[in-house]
């Protein structure tokens, strides 16, 4: 496919863009590139690819295929999502003050609570649901806006075209994490957002057989920093994962098609039954954030959270009698995952940070995955009624 793919439609540059790389045999998949290094033709030339910690033709393709799909200037693949979050921290210096959600995923909590507050940074937790909260922790010292929509795993969402606003204003630069809706259902660059991070372990690859991250970068400037930034540091995917993402990215747009079918369907019983205390899933005219979801996003996603009713006690039956949903971490996978905050995706938060992020020992989240909706709602409603 040309590099011009833009007038291509969405699924049309998710199959094609990034393939054509084999000009010896034409392989209609991309080949994995496994050569750690690559040799000269002189002292001053080469392919383009020297040593695979700075480039790999593999991963290459993956970065131009996300690129197509976000609609940014270039990217780069990393070994895990948390590796991305890593190398955009790197943008900032010692003083530097960031604004960042007071509900977002545990992982980043850590990262940017303790971690790199030992290194200098200095981070304001906030509810990014209110532009003026965010604009009111601003200080001379912030040079960052982290946003974090929908939020892990409470389902807020952040008025991206608000927040960049308020950005652009006061000369920010604005990152977002883009992994619960992938650029199938939400395109952060369209909204005024400077740079894109997602964990490619979850949606874009899908399959739930790989880690991995990607930083998109919406001009020359900051690509060429955030490249800089992962050869320097070590923290490019590897070129066999580079490879499944790539493949997994190609049903992109049916999967999250068949994910939000089935979170809306199960979103829908959920509300409805005595057991639970409260729905989050911004599919749900109910949801404080619905009339936002239909503004900013193409749908509604395929994750959803509740707070059950009788707190860990009755989450801990509800564990034991689930039949089709696994109880274990991560999302974004073909199969149905069902997960305790409290103990597991957000156990590397404070109890204190936890409770003012809003999860609670009622709080489970459950990533839906590409079984029959039917199925899925009558496993859940079993297991409740128990």
């Amino acid at each position: 496919m040309a590099s011009d793919s833009s007038h291509y439609g969405f699924s049309t540059r998710a199959v094609h863009v990034g393939v054509n790389k084999d000009t010896l045999f034409n392989s209609c998949t991309t080949p994995i590139y496994t050569s750690s290094t690559y040799y000269w033709n002189d002292l001053t030339t080469n392919s383009g690819y020297d040593y695979t910690r700075s480039a790999n033709p593999t991963r290459k393709a993956l970065e131009e295929n996300i690129t197509a799909l976000e609609g940014g200037f270039g990217a780069q693949a990393t070994a895990t999502g948390m590796a991305a979050i890593n190398a955009v921290m790197h943008l900032f210096q010692p003083g530097d003050h960031i604004i960042a959600g007071n509900d977002i995923y545990g992982g980043t909590y850590r990262l940017f609570a303790d971690l790199f507050t030992k290194m200098g940074l200095k981070f304001s937790f906030v509810a990014m649901g209110d532009p003026a909260q965010v604009r009111q922790a601003v200080t001379p010292e912030t040079k960052c806006i982290w946003i974090e929509t929908p939020s892990n795993p409470l389902l807020n969402l952040v008025d991206i075209s608000a927040i960049t606003s308020v950005a652009r204003e006061l000369g920010l630069l604005t990152i977002a994490d883009n992994t619960f809706l992938s650029p199938y259902l939400q395109r952060p660059f369209e909204h005024g957002v400077d740079v894109i991070v997602h964990s490619t372990t979850k949606y874009l690859n899908g399959h739930s057989d790989v880690v991995g991250g990607c930083v998109v970068s919406r001009t020359e400037e900051l690509a060429r920093k955030v490249a800089y930034i992962v050869n320097g540091l070590g923290l490019g995917c590897s070129p066999f994962d580079a490879f499944l993402v790539l493949r997994g990215v190609k049903t992109l747009g049916p999967r999250m098609e068949a994910h939000q079918r089935g979170a809306m369907a199960l979103a829908r019983m959920l509300d409805e039954h005595p057991q639970v205390e409260r729905v989050y899933y911004p599919g749900l005219e109910t949801h404080p954030h619905h009339e936002l979801a239909k503004r900013q996003q193409s749908g509604f996603g395929g994750m959803v959270s509740f707070d059950i009713r009788g707190g860990r006690p009755a989450a801990e039956k509800l564990f034991a009698n689930i039949r089709i949903f696994q109880l274990a971490e991560s999302l974004g996978g073909i199969e149905s995952l069902i997960e305790y905050p409290e103990t597991m995706s957000h156990a590397s938060m404070t109890l204190e940070a936890r409770r003012r992020g809003g999860i609670s020992e009622s709080t489970i989240r459950v990533s839906v995955g590409i079984e029959d909706p039917a199925d899925l709602v009558a496993d859940m409603k079993q297991a409740l009624d128990a």
